[in-house]
């Protein structure tokens, strides 16, 4: 792409591209659908007003979430290249946002893997034993069984990015419909126990709304990281996309996609919680721990326990494969390897960083970085510094050093009206860059705390 004129740079000429929109829909929810969206986004509104974080939360999807969306995925097909070289081919500065983009996404998979493995154990005792692991503490403290789960997810995840955009696409499509049909399963069962209706007020009830600036800022927080945004997987799997396909539309669609799922968790998991008096506010170990407990007093609960975490790792795998999938990608640009060895070395690579994650909870609990033990270091890293820094780079780049018209005109391509396109500039100009500061900010403060 010329620098002066933004002249497009036929980079699409030999890539893979999606078989059908359908599978492109499928497979860039499925990288937005992961453990954030099963527990902490209905977690947040539970806590944040319930309807009134649900609101904030889709104003921020209009003006942060599907501005960046839409710039990442017509900049990823504008260019053809992995995330990388398409911000090169913008300014030769602007490759560092790229960098930021590669690197988060290798870091999330290293102990993101790690989560996928525990899934992974969960799942294959309800299925050999019909219940779960003893105690999950003792589990993750383990020096050796959380890193053989860490290294079976981790090779699942490069079998199906082994076989490229169509392996993608094949199992998105398997995968995703199977996910809403579990998850509505789940609902059915879990809204129809006693006192399940104390769960559903905890969602969305305004009763007793305790919104506020802090809610407003955790709504902001969870559109920038549910939707994956700058970790480059947008730019990766937009290059894939042809030319014919409405990108405003196919943005909504993930977003709608990501949200419907979202609060369907939430119906799925709180009823049943609340309707045993559990707590619900416990992150990730309200997975592990606590609907393990709800599963075991409930009739037919081993089979909803097998059923929810086939669930959690579809949502899981979707969402490490697209992570996966960046950093394959570059190599494949940048030095022309074949793609069956970048997806090898790769892997192998991040199975190696996930060891120190893997163990944090047990022989290396002690070990301390600023503080952070090193899973919730290397957490740190990508939330609160590569993603949103990267976030506003790319915000001055495309939307100051570059022209946006360039990317309009991208879109708009094939007959394809972008209605929006005056609102979507000033967005990525003025409000957008604004909205990633305060994230950034208040990740730098969230930093300090732990620091100091």
């Amino acid at each position: 792409m010329s620098r002066a004129t933004g002249e497009k740079h036929n980079g699409t000429g030999n890539k893979n591209q999606w078989a059908s929109k359908l599978g492109f829909i499928l497979a860039t929810t499925g990288a937005a659908i992961g453990l954030g969206n099963l527990w902490k986004f209905p977690y947040l509104m539970g806590k944040n007003g319930g309807f009134s974080f649900l609101v904030a939360y889709l104003f921020f999807i209009c003006v942060l979430g599907l501005p960046v969306m839409i710039t990442e995925m017509s900049l990823g097909r504008k260019t053809g290249h992995d995330p990388v070289q398409a911000y090169g081919d913008v300014h030769p500065h602007a490759k560092i946002v790229g960098v930021f983009g590669v690197l988060a996404a290798f870091i999330i998979l290293s102990y993101y893997s790690v989560i996928g493995g525990w899934i992974l154990k969960y799942f294959f005792s309800y299925a050999t034993t019909l219940q779960a692991p003893a105690d999950f503490e003792a589990f993750i403290g383990n020096a050796g069984e959380p890193v053989f789960w860490h290294f079976l997810f981790m090779m699942m995840t490069a079998l199906i990015c082994f076989f490229g955009v169509r392996g993608i696409e094949k199992a998105s499509k398997f995968m995703m419909p199977a996910l809403f049909v579990i998850l509505l399963v789940i609902v059915v069962r879990s809204v129809t126990l006693p006192g399940a209706s104390k769960g559903l007020a905890f969602i969305f009830s305004i009763k007793d709304s305790k919104f506020s600036i802090g809610s407003i800022n955790a709504a902001l927080g969870q559109v920038f990281y549910s939707l994956s945004l700058c970790m480059g997987i947008t730019i990766t799997y937009g290059s894939y996309l042809n030319k014919k396909e409405s990108i405003p539309k196919s943005c909504i669609s993930v977003a709608l996609l990501d949200t419907c799922m979202a609060v369907l968790a939430g119906v799925a998991i709180f009823p049943a919680v609340f309707s045993f008096q559990l707590e619900p506010g416990q992150g990730p170990s309200l997975i592990f721990g606590t609907l393990p407990k709800v599963f075991s007093a409930i009739k037919g609960g081993s089979i909803f326990a097998l059923l929810f975490f086939l669930l959690v790792f579809f949502a899981a795998v979707t969402s490490a494969v697209a992570l996966l999938e960046v950093t394959v990608s570059f190599l494949i640009d940048k030095w022309k390897w074949k793609r069956g060895w970048a997806v090898l070395i790769v892997a192998v690579l991040l199975f190696l960083l996930g060891i120190p994650s893997s163990l944090s909870y047990g022989v290396l609990s002690d070990f301390k970085i600023l503080n952070y033990n090193f899973f919730d270091f290397v957490g740190m890293l990508t939330d609160n510094i590569l993603l949103p820094v990267g976030g506003i780079l790319m915000c001055y780049y495309i939307g100051w050093k570059w022209k946006p018209q360039y990317l309009v005109d991208e879109i708009e391509q094939e007959g394809v009206r972008f209605r929006l396109k005056k609102l979507w500039i000033f967005c990525i100009r003025f409000i957008t860059p604004i909205l990633v500061l305060i994230v950034t900010i208040s990740g730098f403060a969230g930093i300090a705390k732990v620091i100091f």
